[in-house]
């Protein structure tokens, strides 16, 4: 039997810092590049890559990565190059939250559940099974003129992180590739201890999944509760939503209030409302880069965060004000959200974000 969890995204079009681009910009100018050359295109100046808030849409990160393969390209392996450069420190309080996780299993299930506070393009999905562990590497919509580029260097930085967390280098058991091989794998062996394999189905790698038990040398049960809660917080304002998903945001949210029952509504009556079919509902959200079911659950978490810290409910009542037929199908959605149960969020284990 596996357990498959997927990215919280289905996209890499999600708003981030510009820590990212600072690398990349960072390790042009030690190959002769200069940094406006680098930023060309991209709405970017320089004093941007030093504000440690600013944010930017993805497609601002892609010019700077086109720019970056325009110029260095003829390297071998420039996305291995660069993505050994993204530390832990990089994604900075994604990265502390990743730190203080009690368990590496738990810090790769945080990062999937969070993974837009991330830079990444090609979107991983989690795969346990007994003697295995496999993260699969999907690229299928990254842009095709830097796909190798972007699965070099994500892959690469994928398996830094992992390396950081434990504080040593990750033995894998193998790394697939799709695309073709290169002349010399000098680099791949140095970085990834191994050989992989090219021209595969898929891009992967795979881990001893005992290795997902170990305790972290840096876990600290209060650093990552405050590290998850500012996380939250980080996403909630990044998924501010506009056009068809906040109508159907709008819809989703139940009109009586937390006393009230808020059984919601189906795709269908939705699309009633908005006087379109469901097909074309669908087709919408999907060009918007969401769901209903992903909107239901950001609905669906939000309400029942603020009744478990702002009623007495009970954990089977809120599960009925949210429409599920058992309490035990709501818990494992909670826990699928935040990371843990709905009655040690109550208990304060993980502190709820700050409203506004």
């Amino acid at each position: 039997m596996s357990t498959v969890q997927e990215a919280g995204i289905r996209d890499w079009d999600f708003p981030r810092g510009v820590a990212s681009v600072a690398l990349m910009a960072g390790f042009a100018r030690e190959h002769g590049v200069p940094t406006a050359r680098i930023l060309q295109g991209s709405g970017l100046g320089e004093r941007q890559l030093i504000d440690p808030d600013a944010q930017i849409d993805a497609h601002t990160e892609l010019a700077v990565i086109r720019n970056l393969v325009r110029e260095l390209g003829d390297r071998p392996n420039l996305g291995l190059e660069v993505g050994r450069r993204y530390r832990i420190t990089t994604f900075g309080i994604f990265g502390f939250a990743c730190v203080s996780s009690p368990t590496l299993g738990e810090a790769i299930a945080f990062a999937l559940r969070y993974l837009e506070l991330s830079f990444t393009f090609c979107i991983p999905a989690a795969r346990w099974r007994p003697g295995e562990f496999v993260a699969r590497i999907h690229d299928e919509r990254v842009p095709a003129d830097v796909r190798r580029f972007l699965v070099e260097r994500d892959v690469t930085a994928m398996y830094q992180m992992l390396s950081d967390l434990l504080g040593r280098h990750v033995e894998l058991l193998r790394a697939e590739f799709d695309f073709a091989s290169p002349s010399n794998l000098d680099l791949y062996t140095e970085i990834y201890g191994l050989r992989p394999t090219f021209e595969q189905e898929h891009n992967l790698f795979t881990l001893d999944p005992a290795l997902l038990e170990q305790p972290l040398p840096q876990a600290n049960e209060h650093t990552w509760a405050m590290c998850l809660a500012q996380c939250r917080e980080l996403v909630s304002r990044r998924r501010a939503r506009t056009g068809i998903a906040a109508e159907v945001r709008e819809l989703l949210v139940p009109r009586g209030g937390l006393d009230g029952y808020a059984v919601p509504p189906g795709i269908d009556a939705v699309a009633r409302d908005l006087n379109m079919s469901t097909r074309t509902l669908r087709r919408h959200l999907d060009a918007a880069g969401t769901s209903y079911r992903q909107l239901l659950d950001e609905v669906r978490r939000a309400l029942s965060e603020e009744m478990l810290t702002a009623t007495p409910l009970s954990v089977s009542d809120v599960a009925i004000r949210l429409g599920y037929a058992e309490a035990s199908t709501f818990i494992h959605a909670f826990k699928r959200w935040t990371g843990t149960t709905p009655s040690a969020y109550r208990r304060g284990a993980i502190t709820p974000p700050a409203r506004r």
